[in-house]
Parts: C-alpha cells; sequence; structure tokens
C-alpha cells in the first residue's frame, strides 16, 4: 500500500515556502514560520500606508524649496493656486517643480 503523506506537511512546505529569506528558526520551523509571516503581513500593510505619508511629505518638502527660491512659503503658494483656479496635485506639482524648472515659474508668476 502507498504511503499517504499528511495534509500538514503540504501546509507545513507551503509555510516554509512563503518564509523562506527569514532568519534562523523562522524559516525551518513550521509553527515560528506561522508566527512570522502574520507579523510580516502586518507589517506589509501598515507599510503600504506609511509610504504614502511619506511620498506626501516628499512632495511637499520638494515644493516648499522650489517656491522659497521664488520667495513665496508653500501655505502662501498652496492658497494662491486655489485662488487662481489652478487644480494641479502636490505629486504633480512637485514633479513639475523637480523636472521643468521654467514651468514652474510660470505657474508661480500665476499664483503670485
Amino acid at each position: 500500500m502507498a504511503r499517504v503523506k499528511s495534509p500538514a506537511s503540504r501546509k507545513h512546505r507551503v509555510l516554509l515556502k512563503r518564509a523562506k529569506g527569514f532568519k534562523q528558526s523562522a524559516r525551518r520551523r513550521a509553527k515560528v514560520a506561522h508566527q512570522a509571516l502574520l507579523h510580516a503581513g502586518e507589517y506589509a500593510f501598515r507599510g503600504r500606508k506609511l509610504r504614502k505619508r511619506d511620498l506626501r511629505s516628499l512632495w511637499i518638502t520638494r515644493l516648499n524649496a522650489a517656491v522659497r527660491e521664488e520667495g513665496l512659503s508653500y501655505s502662501r503658494f498652496m492658497s494662491g493656486l486655489k485662488k487662481a483656479g489652478i487644480e494641479l496635485d502636490r505629486k504633480v506639482l512637485a514633479d513639475i517643480a523637480v523636472s521643468d524648472p521654467k514651468g514652474f515659474k510660470e505657474i508661480v508668476a500665476k499664483v503670485k
């Protein structure tokens, strides 16, 4: 009669495959690997939220630096954008400030 492997061994094999690259017993033992994967999932979820926050803060920092060179503060620049009816978000504005300084100067001139 053929030997039947238990479903647990298949689960463990899949689990350990996902834990590849972890340190010490977290990659060798099923129970520890399972706990490590749960924590990794929490960190990954949190990280996806933090990335958005970090990028927004980067865009604001870049905009502030670019606008200060033109003699404005960030808050006055954003206020002026709304009053001028320019509906560009921070991501696009920061990209313009880095890649096309002349175009950004034109936008700042309209805001002033």
